[in-house]
């Protein structure tokens, strides 16, 4: 199934299956960009991204993240 900029959960859970030792909120917006646009099935026009839509995936895969790992190897949880 294509993924689109509207899919931010899939994206985001996509992201993290690929890199779960990566702390999401490291990764600048333009690198998160790149990512995604490399995902198996993406299809999305890379002009059509914006900085919400961004941080609507990155949001996902720190969720996603958050849930595999101890909160005190989190320094954004403090």
């Amino acid at each position: 199934m294509p993924l689109t900029w509207n899919d931010s959960r899939q994206i985001g859970e996509a992201l993290y299956d690929l890199d779960d030792s990566t702390h999401p909120l490291t990764i600048r917006f333009t690198e998160l960009h790149a990512r995604i646009l490399a995902l198996d099935g993406f299809t999305g026009d890379p002009e059509d991204a914006s900085e919400g839509i961004l941080e609507s995936i990155q949001m996902v895969w720190y969720e996603e993240w958050q849930e595999d790992n101890d909160p005190e190897d989190d320094p954004y949880a403090r």
